[in-house]
């Protein structure tokens, strides 16, 4: 393409091809979720590992004790970026001794993103976050991407086969303001499960939950508030417990009255 050599050139169609493809690179990382409620809002995230030997890699990231983050993408690119947003937290408790609002800390990484996307001689960001938090005006949820661009959701999914979790996440949205956390993070993982290819299940090994607000029964000794904190390994089991099985199609038989042979078919939903 003779305009896709540079993110600064824009094709007769009024496209940053350079841009795009940063987009693209995105949809390549494991698939993230994030949903938020009245008190809280979750994070869940599909770990992968490079292979059998190999540990899984980090997908969540904490940025302050009311922020947080999960990644799709470059896993390199979100570590500088995690780091210029614990800065930016870190300025706001220093200069005025409050902790930044979450509105505040997304906006500036997508002001960050958006010079490399008009500067000459750089490239975009590769990688995409959900970032949760709370403030003053309750739990947030936000997208940034590496066009520069920012959005608040009620529930949002980024990364691979995410379109699948959207597509769950469409269907019970409304459900989620007044839902308790378990109920929350239930609907997470089946929204998680989604983007799954038909082989692979969720297990303690290969799912990250991080949420933000009071306690779920499943916590222990987390202080009043709810910081952000990240749920990895045995504890997350209990709430991979409280999954639905998806349905595989199988039709169970009710039982059948016993005046008639011909049995009662029930269909699951």
């Amino acid at each position: 393409n003779t305009y896709d050599s540079d993110n600064t050139v824009f094709s007769p169609q009024g496209r940053l091809h350079q841009v795009e493809y940063a987009l693209e690179a995105v949809k390549q990382g494991s698939a993230a979720v994030g949903l938020r409620s009245k008190t809280h809002s979750v994070l869940l995230a599909l770990k992968r590992s490079t292979g059998e030997l190999a540990s899984y890699q980090q997908k969540m990231f904490r940025i302050d004790d009311h922020v947080g983050i999960a990644i799709a993408g470059l896993t390199s690119d979100a570590r500088v970026l995690s780091n210029f947003m614990r800065q930016q937290a870190m300025s706001s408790k220093m200069i005025f001794n409050r902790p930044v609002p979450v509105n505040r800390l997304v906006s500036a990484i997508a002001d960050k993103a958006q010079v490399n996307t008009q500067e000459y001689g750089r490239r975009p960001y590769g990688v995409g976050f959900l970032v949760v938090g709370q403030d003053q005006t309750g739990p947030h949820l936000y997208e940034f991407s590496p066009s520069g661009n920012s959005y608040e959701y009620y529930a949002m999914s980024i990364g691979a086969r995410s379109q699948s979790a959207k597509t769950y996440l469409e269907k019970h949205y409304e459900s989620f303001t007044d839902a308790s956390l378990e109920d929350l993070i239930r609907h997470g993982l089946h929204a998680l499960r989604e983007t799954l290819q038909q082989d692979k299940e969720l297990t303690i090994n290969n799912t990250s939950i991080g949420l933000v607000g009071p306690a779920s029964v499943h916590e222990k000794s987390v202080p009043p508030g709810g910081p952000f904190r990240i749920l990895e390994g045995e504890i997350i089991q209990p709430f991979l417990d409280t999954m639905v099985p998806k349905d595989t199609g199988a039709v169970p038989a009710a039982p059948a009255p016993a005046a008639t042979t011909d049995e009662d078919v029930q269909m699951t939903g």
